[in-house]
């Protein structure tokens, strides 16, 4: 099989490499350019696609005697992931730029190419795994969960996982990766993960937003409608968000109140008590399937669902449903006609908590991933009845 291996720079993407080389594929390396500024050092575990991760890419490759090429994809990345992260917050949504990456560089832009140039698969050091089903090729969660990444691979298409080719899918730790990695010689073998979002490598998402997204003061309001503070601008404010919010008179309990919802017309930020944070109700648009079903995903069916990375999936109930006038709301595209609707299971789970308009919601039968929708709308949970 030809293999074109994306490699970060990084730990997994080397080993992923070196075991598809070992297990007789035709490799070609190939490191993705995605930064404008491709003078960029990194710091510490901050940050990715800089030029140090291209050198630790490229010696990589040359101790495995693999062909290495750079692909500047630096244009499409912009388009596709940062402006479209701006444009998310600016419209009151809090976006998730790995999964859009995933979804329009890593495996539309790249694998497009690959296809393109002859080679059936592309290689990457994600931890997720391939099952050939009955209706074609389908993803799940890796052997291990604790390293699992099938969520950030939930954008991922049937077409794109016909070319796909995830080598670390059985390996149960990262430790084992590590320690391969020092066994073949590789120099990334102890080099820090990457973390935080690659064009902010600093960390400082607000400060970051607040020279790309004009700022312009407004009010903030309780669930009662009432003004109790304003903020210098709505796109630094995210759901669940405690600290920071300067509001101008306490709560009439003395509580700590969260930010509930930001309103992106009407440039306005709610904020309320925790318990109001509970979501028991999540629906939006954006969604794929990551292969077919099977099922007639318009009748409600069993589900789990994962709105974080890291977070743990949630029994549930979802169904593919028309979005109905009453239910469409200032998050919801103005050419989006369907969304997917996903109820908490409470007699099984406590409510979702924190959820946020543009958030990723993942859909899990078993270990399968079945596929993914943005996050437009979400309802507060009813009070548990007393028993």
């Amino acid at each position: 099989m030809k293999v074109l291996a994306a490699m970060s720079g990084g730990v997994d993407s080397a080993v992923a490499a070196a075991r598809a080389v070992e297990a007789g594929h035709d490799v070609v390396g190939v490191h993705l350019a995605l930064s404008r500024m491709p003078g960029t050092l990194r710091t510490g575990s901050r940050g990715c696609c800089t030029i140090e991760d291209a050198m630790d890419a490229r010696r990589a490759a040359n101790l495995l005697g693999i062909p290495f090429y750079v692909w500047d994809l630096s244009e499409r990345f912009k388009e596709d992931v940062v402006d479209d992260f701006i444009a998310e917050y600016a419209a009151g949504r809090t976006p998730n730029p790995c999964m859009r990456c995933n979804e329009k560089i890593k495996f539309a832009a790249l694998l497009d190419k690959a296809v393109a140039l002859g080679f059936d698969a592309v290689a990457t050091g994600h931890y997720a795994s391939l099952v050939d089903g009955a209706r074609g090729r389908e993803l799940h969660r890796a052997s291990a969960w604790a390293k699992d990444q099938s969520y950030v691979l939930g954008v991922l298409t049937e077409r794109q996982l016909a070319h796909c080719y995830f080598p670390l899918g059985d390996t149960p730790s990262k430790e084992l990766i590590r320690a391969e990695a020092a066994e073949r010689g590789l120099q990334v073998a102890q080099k820090p993960d990457s973390h935080d979002i690659c064009f902010i490598p600093d960390g400082d998402t607000r400060g970051w937003l607040s020279g790309h997204v004009e700022r312009e003061p407004g009010e903030i309001l309780d669930e009662s409608g009432e003004v109790v503070g304003r903020h210098d601008g709505a796109h630094g404010y995210t759901v669940g968000q405690r600290r920071g919010l300067q509001l101008g008179r306490p709560a009439p309990d003395g509580k700590p109140r969260y930010v509930l919802s930001i309103r992106p017309v009407s440039n306005q930020v709610v904020v309320g008590p925790r318990e109001s944070l509970a979501i028991s109700r999540i629906a939006g648009g954006r969604f794929s399937w990551a292969g077919e079903p099977g099922f007639d995903t318009g009748e409600a069916f069993d589900c789990e669902v994962q709105i974080r990375a890291h977070a743990d999936p949630v029994p549930a109930t979802a169904r593919l449903a028309p979005i109905l006038d009453e239910d469409r709301t200032e998050q919801h595209r103005a050419d989006a006609t369907h969304e997917v609707v996903v109820d908490i299971d409470r007699d099984r789970a406590e409510p979702l908590s924190g959820v946020a308009p543009g958030q990723t919601a993942v859909l899990y039968i078993g270990t399968r991933v079945l596929g993914q929708f943005t996050i437009d709308r979400a309802l507060a949970a009813e009070p548990a009845a007393a028993e």
